[in-house]
């Protein structure tokens, strides 16, 4: 299966996430990669990095859009470099256009396309070849904002990151043909525990850099949070939201999802076995799958 990963990756490290979990999946094969809501090229770099430490650098690689097309900047920051990532990235800066370039090849190709971060890309290569990714299936992540279930962290649409970072570009995308949403009511039930860091540490250098992330974000953004949401695990690392997409988009069964007229939208999953998966692809790649 042939796939497109778009990712805001360097912020919430379930982006790394994702993409390893990709690498990691039998049967697929990452046609591309662009990242969005760019710096000069530093989430590119943080992906060179990635695909360094897991072999894999030929995949392509292209930074894309720096501003959100509704407010114009660059929304949120990074994390401390050496923090999160051991040692400073150097960033990896792309032409002018080089991602709608690689994001209109991956779906000339027929690749499935998952965005796990804002959807400027999507919504500029809509703008531009009007069309296009309508033959091809999409799946992001966030959206379709819906109450979230009794003991989970009840947050407000304006904790959807990827959609209130650029409403214009999420209005383009909810237009699309074969639209696939996984929203933050089901990847809120999708964890990386502190139980699963044996594993993660035992798979290579990619699955300690993903060990120690979780574990400074967690630090950073999730403590206490597992104390106040009953339906949390106690050592609760981080949330797989990017994973999830990810899995959807590749086939994983795991998954409920509800068909409306013009979208498909996940609206449950069994987390525990989700998990497992996740992990499983972690160690298929340490293993040279």
């Amino acid at each position: 299966m042939l796939v497109h990963l778009d990712t805001d990756i360097g912020g919430d490290p379930d982006d790394v996430c994702a993409l390893a979990m990709l690498l990691g999946w039998p049967d697929v094969e990452i046609a591309g990669i662009t990242t969005t809501h760019e710096e000069g090229g530093r989430r590119a770099g943080f992906v060179h990095e990635a695909l360094w430490l897991a072999g894999r650098g030929a995949i392509p690689v292209a930074a894309g859009a720096e501003h959100s097309m509704t407010t114009l900047v660059q929304p949120g920051g990074f994390p401390d470099d050496v923090r999160y990532w051991g040692r400073p990235i150097p960033p990896m800066p792309s032409r002018p256009g080089a991602a709608l370039d690689l994001l209109g090849q991956s779906a000339e190709r027929g690749a499935t396309v998952v965005a796990i971060g804002p959807f400027t890309n999507l919504a500029l290569l809509q703008v531009e070849r009007p069309g296009l990714l309508d033959r091809v299936s999409v799946v992001v992540m966030g959206g379709a904002f819906r109450p979230l279930d009794p003991g989970y962290p009840q947050w407000t649409a304006d904790y959807d990151w990827n959609v209130q970072c650029d409403t214009r570009a999420a209005e383009i995308v909810e237009t699309l043909a074969d639209l696939t949403v996984v929203p933050l009511a089901a990847t809120v039930k999708v964890h990386l525990r502190a139980a699963h860091l044996p594993r993660l540490r035992a798979a290579g250098a990619l699955g300690a850099l993903m060990a120690r992330q979780a574990e400074a974000y967690q630090v950073d953004r999730r403590a206490g949070l597992a104390y106040d949401n009953p339906r949390l695990p106690a050592d609760l690392l981080n949330f797989h939201h990017d994973p999830l997409a990810c899995a959807v988009a590749v086939g994983w069964d795991g998954v409920t999802i509800e068909k409306t007229a013009t979208r498909r939208v996940v609206t449950d999953v069994d987390g525990d076995a989700f998990a497992e998966r996740w992990l499983e692809a972690i160690e298929h790649l340490h293993s040279g799958g």
